[in-house]
Formats: C-alpha cells, sequence, structure tokens
C-alpha cells in the first residue's frame, strides 16, 4: 500500500528530496505551493504524513512554520537533515551576464544573497517554489530570468547550471520535520527526542527554573525558540527540542513541567535525527 506524502513545492524540491531519503516503501506526492495547504492536505485526509522544514543553519527558524504545527495539532514524528546545494541556472546557452532577474522562495535568496552582491544588474524577485521557478522557466522557455535550486531541479527540468554552491556558508543543512495528525509511530525505548511547547507566567526567573528542571532531569537543550503571544502582548510561547538518554528521564520532566507551565503541549517525540 503507498504512503501518501504532503510536500511543500514540487517534484526537484528540496522537500521532494526529503521525501525520496526519507521513505522507501511505494509513495505518491501531493505537490502543496504553500505550508498552509500541505497542513490541509493531511487535516482532510488527502495524505497520510507531511515534510515540512523547520530551520535552516543560514537563514534560521521558520518561525510560521511552528505556529502551523501547534494550532492545527499536527504531530511531529521525525526529523531529518539535508545538506542543501544552491545552483543558479537558466534556459541552455545563456551566462549570467544574461541575466536581469533571478527567481526563487525568499529563503534560498537570502542564503545567497553574498553571491549575488557581486551581480549588482540582477534584481532578485521571491516565488513560492525552488522547483516552480526552474519548471516555469523550462515550460516557457524563458531568456534572462534564472532560478535558485537544487540540482535535482536543473536535470529534471534540463536547465544549464551556470553557478554551482553558490549559498554563502559552505555547511549549509535544512532540519525537515515528518508530521502526521496522529502521534503514535515509535515504541518508547526508540524515542530520544521530543519537541514541546509551553507559556510561562510573567514571574522573574521562571524560564530559568523550567531550564534548571530540564538540566536536573538530563536533558539536552538542543533547540529553544520563543513566539509572541498576540493577545497577550510581551509574553511569550516557547517552542523546545529536547533530547535524552533514557525515555524515563524525558517522561520525569514531563510531569514536572506540567505543573510548572500553562499550555504545556508536547508537539512531537521521534528520533534524532544526525546531523
Amino acid at each position: 500500500m503507498e504512503t501518501r506524502i504532503a510536500i511543500q513545492g514540487i517534484k526537484g524540491s528540496f522537500h521532494h528530496q526529503v521525501a525520496e531519503e526519507v521513505f522507501t516503501a511505494p509513495t505518491s506526492l501531493d505537490e502543496c505551493m504553500s505550508f498552509e495547504s500541505l497542513v490541509s492536505s493531511l487535516k482532510e485526509n488527502k495524505t497520510d504524513k507531511g515534510v515540512m522544514a523547520l530551520e535552516n543553519s543560514i537563514a534560521g527558524s521558520i518561525i510560521p512554520n511552528y505556529a502551523l504545527i501547534d494550532n492545527n495539532d499536527l504531530h511531529i514524528i521525525g526529523e531529518y537533515y539535508l545538506d542543501i546545494h544552491m545552483n543558479l541556472m537558466a534556459t541552455k546557452g545563456q551566462k549570467i551576464e544574461d541575466l536581469r532577474e533571478v527567481h526563487s522562495h525568499p529563503i534560498a535568496l537570502l542564503q545567497c544573497a553574498v553571491f549575488f552582491k557581486q551581480y549588482p544588474h540582477i534584481k532578485l524577485v521571491e516565488s513560492a517554489d525552488t522547483a516552480e521557478t526552474a519548471r516555469r522557466i523550462k515550460e516557457g522557455n524563458l531568456l534572462r530570468i534564472g532560478a535558485v535550486a537544487s540540482p535535482i531541479a536543473a536535470k529534471m527540468y534540463n536547465l544549464e547550471v551556470l553557478a554551482s554552491g553558490i549559498h554563502t556558508v559552505k555547511s549549509n543543512k535544512t532540519r525537515f520535520v515528518i508530521v502526521k495528525t496522529q502521534n503514535k509511530e515509535l515504541p518508547k525505548e526508540e524515542i530520544n527526542k521530543a519537541s514541546i511547547k509551553f507559556e510561562l507566567d510573567d514571574t522573574p526567573g521562571s524560564l530559568a527554573t523550567v531550564l534548571n528542571v530540564m538540566n536536573n532531569c538530563k536533558l539536552n537543550l538542543t533547540k529553544i525558540q520563543s513566539m509572541p503571544i498576540i493577545e497577550t502582548p510581551f509574553q511569550y510561547s516557547f517552542f523546545v527540542d529536547v533530547v535524552f538518554a533514557k525515555y524515563k528521564h524525558y517522561e520525569k520532566a514531563k510531569k514536572i513541567l506540567e505543573l510548572m507551565t500553562t499550555h504545556f503541549k508536547v508537539l512531537g517525540e521521534y528520533k534524532n535525527g544526525k546531523l
């Protein structure tokens, strides 16, 4: 039986590459042009699992996606770190000097900002997806327009790579999470990472106290992301990732944190991906 996977973007995108590498069983893809439509695909039962980028080592956290996971009660059931290779590509026969515009996803353009400072004549234009831009250039045989996308997109849409590896920091990784509408995926003994969310009263030292509890329970904090609570100005939700050697240590911390914090929520329990 096929696993139905929702990805942001189209075939040739980095999300497609992750889906190919994570899911070895036969899969069918639902190509979603926004993260909101990816969530809808899952909630409407069109797909079983979704692939969602959450943070990049250069551009940082994709904060709206934290809110999407939280607000739609999705569960993180796994994670995958992908080495990102950004390439400038265009219709065959062109040179960089011929280009007037380069289109790509805003995060991709941000990752390549230093490279494009060498070419002030090129206008950078944001688009919905890296691979979708490459496909549009191919289908329209567009001239003077380039795309920033993956090597697989260049091959898939028969474009010429004018410059490879144009991202600013050569160690460029994106953390993708696998999301689902239910959290039952792994037995406890295989789980060594969790994503949680909580809110705190506006009292001095409250966050420090929470962090001490995590430390005392042998949890290693790998990520903390604050997000403003719109209804209550200058108060924040905290999204936290922790890794642990034993599930019982995490379970103990979870029971304490449920008492110490407000709106405590487990966003996912899964196996730590490899950097």
